[in-house]
């Protein structure tokens, strides 16, 4: 069971048994539970008892005391189960996704402040799994169907006694009558009687009770009941207050402004360096008002959320609050700026510090947004975009960003450069159709507000957003941003347009430019824990050690992409690695890996509306289930990948998915438009690999043998050419098909022989192909290395369907270039017309001029032609 996700007790629990045994009780028999009653009557106290008493197998705590926004309940239940962030997508539906089949107890503290969304979150979650049961504290209902609402009760009058003896630290103070007097006053209020307590050192009994009688008699009114309780430990409050010295009282009332904790250091630079706040801090625990959380590596601080109600009263009656919240954003911004040097040298380090004082940040945010003169809020808000872009509290960084813009509108100063970046920054993250725009915007503003590294990073971000449907706007981009960033030392923007520029590379099939720029930049962003680009790189090194033949080092790289990705905790960055790895395992013959590697993914977009989109997921599974031949589940999941979210050319959109849809559809016009339409792509994007894959399929979907060989043959010279060994073995297979099939068995066998050798190479699994009575020469065919098949399949060729010169040696694609070319038309013009590159125009007619036995287009009109 996992106890370790409770909270731990710091203090002995004292007596409850008979309450325990009912709150027990009743979490075994209603899934949902609400612990209520007033602050400081011991809910907390009593669910962390019962959770950690009750039978289930899995167990998650949730202090929702750490937000006022009710749109963050969901994100804060979704890091507490550790689901994986999707962004703007429904995070009710992970949720549901991860606790549908496991019997799990929730717990919900503090829900008072957020109810409403809390009773969203928990009756959504009830509805959707059947194995939940949810445990909640708050001072009053959810108002739920079905729930138990059980009321906390006063502790015993002897349960009190025993607990100030055990918080005063003498026992026999259980003994003193004025003590039994003073817990008969307190009405069985856990934190009251603790206040009182903690007081033993200072005060007698007698002066403690007497103490508790004046407050009691001028707070105090109406009859007992919930009510009363709330004025008992008002009264409490007010006395312990009282007690203090005067700078224990103005350190205590200032601590109000803080949230989620806060340590030693902010603590004194809330109220200034002459202030001795250590041995202030040191009597508000000591006094109980103060919370010391000692387990990490620093000591942190905390107010319970009823005393820190008191406080903050305390502090606006005194007319304080006002100069205590400015002096609270002039310390969080300083705070912030103070570990600016992380960001380029340790990223999770800054992540985990800015973590640490995140609902200071928020808090100080609000404030200084919503004051007069907001310039400090907007200056804080612009510190923080790089937490808010890999993290939970994503979507609540963009709104915080938009604000802070707004109140910036018009002007084009630097600041007002870097809030809009750093809102391109994020929603790249959390809302990509805004991002790109956005990018622009602040590309031209940083410009002209002369802030170079907002603009840097906002190219680069302008950049990714080409790479889809224009790789030379992307490769012209990305090149400029990592010249700039090298001027200005911007460590991020040079490696991240490595890495860029390398993805544009690796799209046109070249590996080992792609490679060395991917290595480059991955080295530099994971030693600076820029985990969510480095993640990346290493899943296409993975990829492209694949494509290229390597598969077992193919593997290796994808699950090192995973492991940058997992401390992300984010649904895009581990999708990728996760297909990566199911891709890999996939080409060498592991199905099963590949199904498991698909696991999480398939979980989280069975129970979330729209699901996240991660590239090539969709394709992935349609391609597994077109390997099991089950054709109709792999057309949903590839016309899913065709789905046009707008502002992407038809014929570019997905055009992996158009190949398996046409082979998942079968020989026909349908299946060909789609071929065409990859065909397409490939020469648009020049994209030598999709344009290989483009022909394959043609092969495979050709109408008679004739055409299906001269598609595998062009699909394998292109694979040749740019060393793509794991398609040249499916080109040579396919076209020992074609040549069994016509009768010549021998030369399949020799090249099913080479195919053999190559998959043990390459990390395949057995092709399952065989030529019957031809055992001889499949064995000769294994003394072939993959280059040399190759080169004997393109000679076998020649033998079998066209002479190795003249106008008839040519193929169709050589054949449609040269005539074109008869007519005068330039290199650009016939890549215009064709829908190729200039460099695959120029490729296609040096094979030709070899050919045809000239040199150069002069020539060509004296060629003969059939």
């Amino acid at each position: 069971m996992d106890d370790g996700l409770i909270p731990l007790e710091l203090t002995g629990f004292i007596g409850r048994e008979d309450e325990l045994r009912a709150v027990g009780a009743a979490v075994a028999s209603s899934r949902l539970v609400s612990l209520v009653g007033p602050g400081g009557s011991g809910k907390t106290r009593l669910a962390v008892r019962a959770a950690r008493d009750a039978a289930f197998e899995h167990r998650h705590w949730v202090d929702l005391a750490a937000t006022a926004d009710p749109l963050v309940v969901p994100e804060l239940v979704a890091a507490a189960l550790g689901v994986l962030r999707t962004a703007d997508r429904d995070g009710i539906g992970v949720l549901a996704g991860r606790l549908a089949d496991r019997r799990t107890l929730l717990c919900l503290d503090n829900c008072e402040h957020v109810r409403e969304a809390a009773a969203d979150v928990v009756g959504e979650l009830l509805r959707r799994c059947p194995l939940l049961t949810v445990l909640c504290t708050s001072r009053e209902p959810l108002r739920l169907p079905g729930e138990t609402v059980w009321r906390v009760p006063p502790m015993s009058r002897e349960d009190s006694v025993r607990l100030f003896a055990e918080r005063a630290r003498d026992l026999g103070a259980a003994q003193d009558p004025a003590v039994v007097a003073a817990c008969a006053r307190m009405e069985g209020m856990p934190l009251a009687v603790e206040l009182a307590a903690a007081w033993s050192g200072i005060l007698s009994p007698r002066e403690i009770l007497d103490g508790l009688d004046d407050r009691f008699r001028l707070l105090v009114r109406g009859p007992h009941g919930v009510a009363a309780r709330h004025q008992t430990l008002a009264a409490s409050m007010a006395w312990s207050y009282d007690l203090l010295q005067e700078a224990d009282r103005a350190l205590f009332e200032r601590l109000a402004v803080f949230r989620g904790g806060f340590s030693a250091a902010s603590a004194q630079s809330l109220c200034g360096e002459r202030a001795p706040v250590l041995e202030g801090l040191r009597s508000l625990v000591e006094k109980s008002l103060l919370v010391a959380d000692t387990g990490g590596a620093a000591t942190r601080f905390r107010m319970l959320e009823t005393v820190r109600e008191f406080a903050e009263q305390r502090l606006e009656e005194a007319g304080a609050a006002d100069a205590a919240r400015d002096r609270h954003l002039e310390a969080c911004l300083e705070l912030v700026r103070s570990w600016r040097d992380l960001i380029d040298a340790d990223k999770d380090a800054w992540r985990a510090a800015v973590a640490a004082e995140y609902e200071n940040f928020h808090a100080a945010l609000g404030w200084g947004l919503s004051r007069p003169d907001p310039s400090l809020g907007r200056e804080l808000a612009a510190e923080l975009p790089w937490f808010w872009h890999s993290s939970r509290r994503g979507r609540e960084g963009l709104a915080l960003l938009r604000r802070a813009a707004r109140l910036g509108e018009g002007d084009r100063t630097a600041l007002q450069a870097r809030l809009l970046t750093g809102t391109a920054l994020v929603a790249d993250t959390n809302e990509r159709r805004e991002g790109s725009e956005l990018a622009a915007r602040a590309f031209a503003l940083a410009e002209a507000a002369g802030e170079e590294r907002s603009a840097c990073l906002a190219l680069l971000l302008t950049a990714i957003d080409r790479l889809y449907d224009d790789l030379e706007a992307a490769q012209r981009m990305a090149a400029e941003a990592r010249e700039r960033a090298a001027g200005l030392g911007d460590g991020f923007v040079h490696d991240a347009a490595n890495v860029l520029l390398g993805m544009v590379h690796h799209r046109r099939d070249d590996h080992a430019r792609a490679a060395a720029l991917l290595e480059e930049g991955m080295r530099g962003l994971a030693a600076r824990g820029d985990r969510e680009v480095a993640s990346t790189a290493c899943g296409i090194l993975a990829v492209s050690a694949a494509l290229g033949g390597d598969l077992r080092r193919a593997d290796e790289r994808a699950r090192e992409s995973l492991a940058l990705a997992e401390p992300l905790g984010d649904f895009h960055r581990i999708g990728m690695a996760r297909i990566a790895i199911a891709r890999i395992a996939r080409w060498a013959g592991r199905p099963e890996d590949a199904w498991d590697a698909l696991e999480l993914l398939l979980q989280t977009d069975a129970n979330v509306e729209p699901p996240p989109f991660v590239p090539w997921f969709f394709t992935c599974v349609g391609d597994l289930h077109l390997d099991a031949g089950d054709r109709e589940r792999a057309r949903h999941w590839y016309e899913r990948d065709l789905a046009n979210p707008g502002g992407i050319p038809e014929h570019l959109l997905a055009p992996d998915a158009r190949l398996g849809l046409a082979r998942a559809l079968g020989p026909g016009e349908a299946a060909n438009a789609h071929v065409d339409m990859a065909m397409r792509a490939g020469r648009d994007l020049d994209m030598p690999g999709l344009l290989a894959d483009a022909f394959e399929a043609a092969g495979e979907l050709a109408p008679d043998p004739k055409r299906a060989e001269e598609a595998h043959h062009e699909a394998l010279a292109i694979r040749a050419e740019h060393g793509l060994r794991l398609g040249c073995v499916r080109s040579l297979e396919h076209l020992a098909a074609l040549a069994d099939a016509s009768g010549s068995g021998l030369e399949a066998a020799r090249l099913l022989g080479a195919c053999d050798r190559a998959r043990e190479e390459i990390g395949l699994a057995a092709s399952g192909l065989d030529v019957p009575g031809e055992a001889e020469a499949r064995r000769e065919g294994r003394s072939m290395a993959l280059e040399e098949a190759v080169a004997y399949a393109r000679r076998a060729r020649g033998r079998r369907s066209r002479p190795a010169s003249g106008w008839a040696s040519l193929t169709p694609t050589e054949v449609s270039v040269v005539e074109l070319a008869i007519t005068g038309m330039t290199n650009p013009e016939i890549a215009g017309k064709l829908f190729m590159s200039r460099a695959t125009v120029k490729t296609h007619l040096s094979h030709a001029y070899a050919k045809l036995g000239i040199a150069n287009r002069t020539q060509l009109a004296t060629v003969e032609r059939p």
